[in-house]
C-alpha cells in the first residue's frame, strides 16, 4: 500500500506543480482586470451579498489509511460552522456537499445537514469532471442558491507536510484590497486589449473559477497520497519493530524451554546414578 501510494503521489505532485505556476499567473492578471471590471459594477461572481445561505465543500478521501488526512477536514469543518457562520445552521441556512465517502459518512452519523456528495471526482480526477463541479458550483451561486461558498480541504506542500486550508470560493475576495498602489499599477500601461478589458475579464473569470476548482481537487488528492505514504510508512516501521520483539520473546521461551528439558534429564540421570 505505501508503494502505491507513492506511485499515486508522484503522479499527482508532478501535476499540481505543474499547475500551479499557470494558476498564479492566471489570478495575477485577473486581480489586474478585476480593478477595471469593478468600475463597471464586476461580475455576478464578485457580488458580495449578505451572506444568508452557506455552502461548504469539505474535501475528504473515499478511503481510510491516512492517518490524521480525513479527522482534520472533519474538525476543520465543524469549526468553520460554528465559528463563523453559526446563526446560518441554526436558522437551517447551511449546507454541506461533500467530496470524500468519509466526511460524507462522518458529518451525516454527527446529524449535519449534508446535501449530497461528489465523491466520484475522487475515482476519476481528471480537469473535465473538475470542470463540471465548477460549474455547477458556480450556477448554484449565479441563481442564488447560496450566497457563500466555502471549500476546507488539505493543500499540499510535500509528501510529510499538508496545510488545512479554509478558501472562500464564491464570492471571489477582493485582492486589490491587500495590495499597495504600486502592485496595482504594476501591468504595463503599454498594453493593446482586443477586445476591452471588460470583455476580456468576464470570457476570462469563469475559466479562472474552473481552474482554481482543478487545482483544489489536485492539493487534496495530493495531499491524500501523501499521507498515506506516512501512515503505511509508520505502520510499517511498528510492525518491523514489533516483529523483531516477538522474535525476541519466542526465542527466550524457546531458550528456557530447551534448558528446563536438560535440567530435567541431568536431574533423571542423577537419580538413576543414585
Amino acid at each position: 500500500m505505501k508503494m502505491v501510494a507513492a506511485s499515486k503521489l508522484r503522479k499527482s505532485q508532478n501535476a499540481i506543480i505543474a499547475l500551479r505556476p499557470y494558476v498564479e499567473k492566471f489570478s495575477e492578471i485577473m486581480s489586474k482586470l478585476s480593478t477595471v471590471a469593478e468600475k463597471n459594477g464586476g461580475s455576478v461572481f464578485t457580488d458580495n451579498r449578505p451572506v444568508e445561505k452557506v455552502l461548504v465543500v469539505p474535501l475528504s478521501s473515499n478511503k481510510g489509511l491516512c492517518g490524521v488526512f480525513n479527522a482534520n477536514v472533519i474538525r476543520s469543518t465543524i469549526n468553520l460552522i460554528h465559528q463563523e457562520y453559526q446563526s446560518q445552521y441554526d436558522n437551517n441556512n447551511l449546507e454541506i456537499l461533500c467530496v470524500g465517502s468519509k466526511a460524507e459518512d462522518t458529518l451525516k452519523f454527527k446529524k449535519y445537514p449534508v446535501v449530497g456528495n461528489e465523491n466520484h471526482i475522487l475515482d476519476d480526477l481528471t480537469y473535465e469532471n473538475a470542470v463540471a463541479f465548477a460549474e455547477k458550483l458556480m450556477k448554484y451561486f449565479e441563481e442564488r442558491k447560496y450566497d457563500r461558498i466555502v471549500f476546507v480541504y488539505n493543500q499540499f506542500k510535500n509528501a510529510a507536510t499538508q496545510e488545512l486550508v479554509c478558501e472562500q470560493f464564491l464570492p471571489i475576495a477582493n485582492r486589490q484590497a491587500d495590495e499597495s498602489q504600486s502592485d496595482k499599477e504594476s501591468l504595463p500601461l503599454d498594453y493593446i486589449f482586443q477586445p476591452s478589458k471588460e470583455e476580456i475579464y468576464n470570457e476570462m473569470l469563469p475559466k479562472s473559477l474552473r481552474m482554481q476548482v482543478y487545482k483544489i481537487l489536485l492539493d487534496s488528492f495530493a495531499s491524500e497520497q501523501g499521507a498515506r505514504m506516512i501512515s503505511m510508512t509508520q505502520a510499517t516501521d511498528n510492525a518491523t519493530e514489533l516483529l523483531k520483539e516477538l522474535n525476541l520473546t519466542y526465542n527466550k521461551a524457546r531458550q528456557s524451554a530447551i534448558t528446563n528439558e536438560l535440567v530435567e534429564i541431568v536431574s533423571g540421570a542423577d537419580a538413576l546414578k543414585g
